[in-house]
């Protein structure tokens, strides 16, 4: 059987699995605090006909040699973790932040990490996320509460009707070494691995840290114009190693027909 039916069947595969990722970045478009994914390749191993470097008959060194390759193979999907977007809400819950840095909240009795900024108020006065998880540290926004307010420093403060303080509180971001080996787990958040490093706390605006902007969210990281793109090439791609695969079947069914 013939090589090129084989390789070009693992460039149709590597191209379906490059469609997959285009397809959930293009149905995230519009995800509060989504990061894009992007796929890595790597060629598979040759088949060597002759060493480069071996000695010929007359005692010469061959400067090349023949290998022939097997294919190509998905050896990574890479979140990429570039500034997206600000949408103004106005929301004195929603905050996004401008620089480096993720919100941390409680998920059951995991500690998981999140970009999506748009908060909410439980039946207690919690801030917590869409799903309900608490936001670390825990913030309850106490009884009699007219306006909150965010500074970029994180500073939480909670006034009454007469402006006076009824509540203050430091808010927290984290980052990692290596935020792309982080493990997405769904509903915008993340959990450490080793691969990501542990967790390191710090004040919004202190360091590398970003700051925290009040009624802003982040929105996902995602051009659509560019996603666009990459369709048409994952597309064409495709497309040609599915030519190779009909012409290795044309050229398997002329020797077939060598004699008849």
């Amino acid at each position: 059987m013939m090589r090129s039916l084989w390789t070009a069947a693992t460039g149709m595969g590597a191209q379906q699995l490059n469609m997959d990722v285009i397809s959930n970045n293009l149905a995230n478009v519009n995800t509060t605090g989504f990061k894009k994914s992007r796929p890595d390749f790597e060629d598979l191993i040759y088949q060597t006909l002759r060493q480069p470097g071996a000695q010929s008959a007359a005692g010469q060194m061959i400067p090349t040699g023949v290998q022939v390759g097997l294919g190509v193979k998905p050896v990574a999907i890479q979140k990429l973790f570039s500034q997206g977007d600000y949408q103004n809400t106005e929301n004195q819950l929603d905050m996004a932040i401008e620089g480096k840095g993720f919100f941390k909240v409680l998920k059951v009795d995991e500690e998981v990490y999140t970009r999506a900024g748009a908060f909410k108020l439980d039946q207690n006065g919690v801030i917590v996320n869409s799903d309900g998880y608490p936001l670390q540290p825990q913030f309850t926004v106490p009884d009699g509460t007219t306006s909150l307010t965010i500074d970029p420093g994180g500073q939480i403060t909670a006034l009454g009707a007469t402006g006076n303080v009824l509540s203050q509180a430091q808010l927290t971001l984290y980052k990692f070494p290596n935020p792309a080996g982080l493990f997405a787990i769904g509903k915008n958040l993340f959990r450490t691995t080793p691969a990501s490093g542990a967790a390191t706390e710090g004040n919004p605006g202190v360091g590398e840290f970003g700051t925290v902007a009040q009624g802003f969210l982040e929105m996902s990281n995602v051009s659509v114009v560019d996603e666009m793109v990459n369709m048409i090439v994952a597309q064409r791609a495709y497309e040609a190693n599915s030519k190779s695969v009909q012409t290795a079947d044309q050229m398997l069914q002329m020797a077939n027909n060598v004699k008849r």
